[in-house]
C-alpha cells in the first residue's frame, strides 16, 4: 500500500512539474498565445456589408472546422474584410472564424471575450480610441451620400429638411448628427458639413438603408455610407445615385478591446506587422482590386 502511495505521489509531482514548465496545457497569459493554443481566431465582422463582408449562400461549413458552433467559417463568408481576416489567421497559423454581433455592440467595447478582434471596416476615431485599440490602417474609403434615383436631388443643398438613413453607431451617424467631437476625424479628412435640418433614420447597418430603398421604403430620401457600398449597390441595380463627391475620408483598421481579460498588445503587434508587409508587397492592393476594382489601400493625399 505504501509503495502504491509513493507511486501516486511521484506521478502527481511529475504532472505539476510539467504544468509549471508549460506542458500539460498551461494557460496562455496573452491573447495571441491563447489563439495559437486553441487553433482558431474569432473575428467580428458584418454579414450584410457587401462587398466588404457578406454571407456566401453557396458556402458549406467544413466538417473538420475548429470554429465554435455559433461562429461562421471562411467557407460561409466572403468579401474584402473576410479575405483580410483570413490573411491574419493564415499568418498566425490558425483557422479564421467569424462572429457577427450588431455593429453598436462592437463599437461599444467591453466585448466580454466573445471575439478576439474586429475586422469590419472600422474607422479610427478619437471617441473609439478611448475603449478600443487599433492596428495600422489596412485601407481607406470615402464616405458618400446616395439618394433615390427619382428624387431629383443633385447637390447637398437639396437635402436640407430631408430624411437620411444611416447605420446606427457609425461615423455616418455622427457626421449627420453634427457630432464632430465624437466623429473624431482630423479637419483635413472632412470635406463637407452635413446639410441643415436633416432627420436621421438609423437602421442596424447602412447596407440595410440601401436595401430598404430597393424594397420601396420611402420615409427617407437617401443614405450615407462608404463609397464602396454605394458602388456595389448601383452595380447590383439598386435605384440610387451617388450625390456629388466624398463628404469625408475614413482610415479603416482592425480593432481590439481594451477590456479584454488577456493582453492584446502582442496580437496587435503581429497584425500591424502583417498589414505593413501586405501594404509593402502588394497583397492588400490585390485584395482591394479583387473586391472594389480599385486600390483603396493607399492613404489619401
Amino acid at each position: 500500500m505504501k509503495k502504491l502511495y509513493k507511486v501516486m505521489v511521484v506521478a502527481i509531482l511529475a504532472s505539476l512539474v510539467l504544468t509549471a514548465c508549460g506542458g500539460g496545457g498551461a494557460k496562455a497569459d496573452n491573447l495571441l498565445d491563447d489563439i495559437k493554443q486553441r487553433g482558431y481566431i474569432l473575428v467580428s465582422t458584418d454579414p450584410n456589408y457587401e462587398p466588404q463582408s457578406f454571407l456566401d449562400t453557396e458556402g458549406k461549413r467544413p466538417s473538420d472546422t475548429k470554429c465554435p458552433s455559433d461562429a461562421l467559417t471562411t467557407a460561409e463568408m466572403q468579401g474584402f474584410d473576410v479575405d483580410v481576416a483570413k490573411a491574419i489567421g493564415d499568418a498566425l497559423g490558425v483557422e479564421t472564424c467569424f462572429a457577427t454581433p450588431a455593429w453598436d455592440a462592437i463599437t461599444a467595447g467591453n466585448w466580454a471575450d466573445k471575439w478576439d478582434l474586429s475586422v469590419g471596416s472600422m474607422t479610427i476615431t478619437t471617441a473609439r480610441q478611448k475603449i478600443l485599440d487599433f492596428s495600422v490602417p489596412y485601407y481607406y474609403t470615402p464616405a458618400v451620400i446616395a439618394v433615390r434615383a427619382d428624387s431629383g436631388i443633385t447637390d447637398l443643398a437639396g437635402l436640407e429638411g430631408q430624411a437620411l438613413c444611416v447605420g446606427a453607431a457609425t461615423t455616418y451617424d455622427q457626421w449627420l448628427n453634427k457630432d464632430m467631437e465624437g466623429l473624431g476625424l482630423p479637419e483635413s479628412s472632412i470635406y463637407a458639413q452635413p446639410p441643415a435640418d436633416i432627420t436621421v433614420v438609423p437602421l442596424e447597418t447602412d447596407q440595410e438603408c440601401a436595401q430598404a430603398i430597393a424594397a420601396g421604403r420611402e420615409d427617407f430620401v437617401g443614405y450615407v455610407t462608404s463609397g464602396t457600398v454605394v458602388d456595389a449597390n448601383i452595380a447590383a441595380g439598386f435605384p440610387v445615385v451617388k450625390l456629388g463627391s466624398a463628404v469625408y475620408s475614413e482610415d479603416l483598421a482592425a480593432a481590439f478591446d481594451k477590456s479584454s481579460s488577456l493582453p492584446t498588445d502582442t496580437l496587435r503587434a503581429e497584425v500591424d506587422k502583417l498589414f505593413n508587409a501586405m501594404h509593402a508587397d502588394g497583397r492588400l492592393s490585390e485584395i482591394s482590386n479583387k473586391w472594389f476594382d480599385a486600390d483603396l489601400t493607399q492613404a489619401p493625399k
